[in-house]
């Protein structure tokens, strides 16, 4: 990042997987050897934010944990060519790199899938602790529900930046509950929202009434995420509603991750609710756009471009 030393860099605390896609060319038949092809990609929901965030032009570390293993210099060789920092990256030389491996049908419906995510639980509130100059001094920090509930916490009591938080699915979300009140950004979907807000979304009235619940926990900013209705954003004496942007889907998997990327990359550019609403709709819409969970064709031009439609 030389050329980039004097920007204001971001840090992204979460996890990196690498992924293992099986698809079979014919239905499925248990017990047996099914032909199809097998693709190997890198993902993780950190990496991902990293990886977008990279694409928008903000120098980003990431903070996660890494084994011993041939995956791991996968992994780096990866975050180099993006320009992604890893050198304050945990090493856990007897540790598994970790893996994700699915199994999908013939109509690309997943049919199994096995997760390897034991590291995660080496990214201790210690090895965060050690890592406190870094975050103190950085412009954002992002932080992925893949974390172990102890790790969040102390990120949350400690760290000085702003915090943006993925809960990333309603399981990981539950660890998010009582530890709202220093979080600059929350990216819930409307389960996560009804989890962590405690209100049934069921109409305009109980939306408002789940956003205000999570701003009075603390949250500076809420973007609701409603699928295919948009994104329901606040904060304190401001809501908006942003339609979503019309994308050609190919792959939904990335949508979100890449609006988090916007999200971070609007509040360091000094947009408002409304700018950044738009700008994280355009990205996602980018996003889905592509074969691949990043789209390579994602940059800070596209995104500006698409908001303005």
């Amino acid at each position: 990042m030389s050329n980039e030393k004097n920007l204001p860099y971001a840090v992204v605390c979460g996890g990196v997987n690498i992924d293992i896609g099986a698809h079979s060319f014919a239905p499925l038949r248990a017990k047996d050897s099914n032909p199809g092809k097998v693709e190997l990609s890198l993902g993780g929901v950190g990496r991902n934010i990293a990886h977008n965030m990279r694409l928008l032009g903000v120098p980003t570390y990431l903070l996660t944990a890494v084994g011993g293993d041939s995956r791991a210099s996968q992994v780096e060789e990866s975050c180099k060519e993006l320009g992604i920092d890893l050198s304050h990256a945990l090493r856990v030389p007897d540790g598994r790199t970790s893996t994700y491996v699915f199994v999908g049908d013939s109509d690309g419906d997943m049919t199994v899938a096995v997760a390897d995510m034991e590291i995660c639980e080496k990214l201790t509130p210690d090895y965060f602790a050690s890592q406190k100059e870094l975050l103190d001094g950085a412009a954002a920090v992002v932080v992925d529900a893949n974390l172990p509930r102890e790790s969040i916490a102390y990120l949350v009591e400690h760290c000085a930046a702003p915090l943006f938080v993925d809960p990333v699915s309603t399981v990981k979300a539950e660890k998010l509950q009582g530890l709202l009140s220093h979080v600059h950004t929350l990216k819930p979907n409307r389960i996560e929202a009804e989890l962590l807000s405690g209100v049934k979304i069921t109409d305009d009235a109980t939306l408002y009434q789940a956003a205000q619940a999570l701003l009075g926990q603390g949250v500076q900013r809420v973007f609701l995420s409603l699928g295919g209705d948009g994104v329901f954003a606040a904060q304190q004496g401001e809501t908006h509603l942003e339609p979503i942007c019309k994308a050609e889907m190919r792959n939904a998997t990335g949508a979100g991750d890449a609006m988090m990327a916007s999200l971070v990359w609007s509040f360091l550019a000094g947009r408002d609710l409304a700018e950044s609403c738009a700008a994280g709709t355009a990205a996602a819409a980018i996003a889905v756009e592509s074969e691949e969970t990043i789209n390579p064709a994602m940059s800070a031009e596209a995104v500006l471009a698409r908001a303005a439609k």
